[in-house]
């Protein structure tokens, strides 16, 4: 299963600070992200495009998850000459993950 089948993201940026929110669109399918859906296989999906370090926020009241990429816009909107600048396209690619289908009711489809 891919990521994107059970939660959309938003992302925003603050120097070289990104943010990616990963919302569930079924609560019922927040205990499944929250098993699959690691700093560490964040990290990985993203690769060396976050240089610093990365933390993970549970929210299971928004059936949420936020992550917080240090160094993670080659210096920042000002200082960058990356096309993303403000790190938009980091939550799409990391829709893209695959992901345990676990007990998601998408399981049986």
């Amino acid at each position: 299963m891919i990521l994107r089948e059970i939660a959309h993201t938003r992302s925003g940026d603050k120097g070289d600070t990104s943010n990616i929110s990963v919302i569930a669109f079924d609560p019922e399918d927040y205990e499944l992200l929250r098993t699959e859906v690691t700093a560490a296989r964040v990290k990985q999906a993203l690769g060396n495009m976050v240089m610093g370090e990365m933390e993970r926020f549970e929210l299971p009241l928004l059936a949420a998850l936020n992550f917080v990429l240090h160094r993670a816009l080659a210096g920042g909107v000002t200082r960058s000459l990356a096309l993303d600048v403000h790190g938009k396209c980091l939550g799409s690619l990391l829709l893209s993950m695959e992901i345990s289908k676990g007990d998601s009711p998408l399981a049986a489809t």
